[in-house]
């Protein structure tokens, strides 16, 4: 099971439900763990000066600690929504610029870019484009820099099995049975090969990190419905499983819930 593997036939579609509520998105949707920059700055030099192209910026969850690292930041964001929020988040960097464009179209400045930054986007573009167009946007030793985040087993184990019932009433597409798998069963080598049939980069350095986050019902539902997934269904069905969840979470768990990520930094440099 993949979070960073959308259906290639949807990928498009779906990549555009996050600019509907580009406000609730930025509201309930983590950031990242402290220690992910750490790793950043140690694997990608993302220091103070160091010219940052952030591909798929969102509302900025990662670009605000990037920038408060002194990165002087291009962040390129397809939706125009999320973008405004971004600018918003980042109005007090003057060394961060915010552009709504696709990336896949978006012409490359002159100048090169020392890393390239995609947090939690790059599965969302081309996979076509998005290898040959960030190398491109390197200089030579540049690093290319994608973070993943995984939903994986962990906080409260109990009620992501039985939520699965509510999936498989609500969703058509829902796997029967599915169970989130360990951390160190999610398997990202396809990101490797990806890097090596490029033929630009050099090997990939990962660092991973598994963290906990408690939700309160309302909180929890709040992020489900920033979820790609969640927003394609239809408003009934949508609903329907919402509603499931929030009964579930309400009568068995307490009114809290919490749930584990695994994020995952991938770093490879331009040859």
């Amino acid at each position: 099971m993949r979070d960073d593997t959308p259906d290639e036939t949807r990928r498009v579609q779906l990549s555009r439900t996050f600019d509907e509520d580009a406000e609730l998105y930025d509201r309930a949707r983590p950031g990242y763990p402290p220690e992910l920059f750490d790793d950043l700055a140690e694997v990608a030099g993302t220091g103070p000066g160091c010219r940052v192209l952030e591909v798929g910026a969102g509302t900025g969850k990662a670009t605000l600690p990037l920038a408060e690292r002194g990165c002087r930041i291009t962040a390129v964001e397809l939706g125009a929504d999320m973008a405004a929020v971004a600018r918003r988040n980042l109005a007090g960097f003057d060394a961060v610029e915010i552009v709504t464009a696709d990336f896949e179209t978006w012409p490359l400045p002159k100048e090169p870019f020392d890393a390239v930054v995609a947090a939690t986007a790059f599965h969302w573009i081309d996979p076509a484009v998005r290898m040959v167009k960030a190398a491109d946007a390197l200089r030579p030793g540049g690093a290319l820099a994608v973070v993943a985040t995984q939903h994986v087993a962990g906080g409260t184990e109990e009620f992501f099995a039985e939520v699965q019932g509510c999936y498989e009433r609500f969703d058509p597409a829902a796997p029967a049975g599915l169970r989130l798998p360990a951390a160190a069963d999610v398997d990202t080598s396809d990101h490797t090969d990806e890097v090596a049939r490029d033929g630009r980069f050099g090997p990939v350095v990962l660092r991973r990190h598994e963290w906990d986050l408690t939700y309160t019902t309302a909180q929890y539902l709040d992020v489900l419905r920033t979820y790609s997934g969640h927003r394609a269904l239809p408003p009934e069905a949508r609903e329907g499983l919402l509603g499931c969840i929030a009964g579930l979470i309400d009568g068995r768990y307490g009114g809290r819930v919490t749930k584990r990520y695994l994020t995952e930094l991938r770093v490879s440099r331009r040859v």
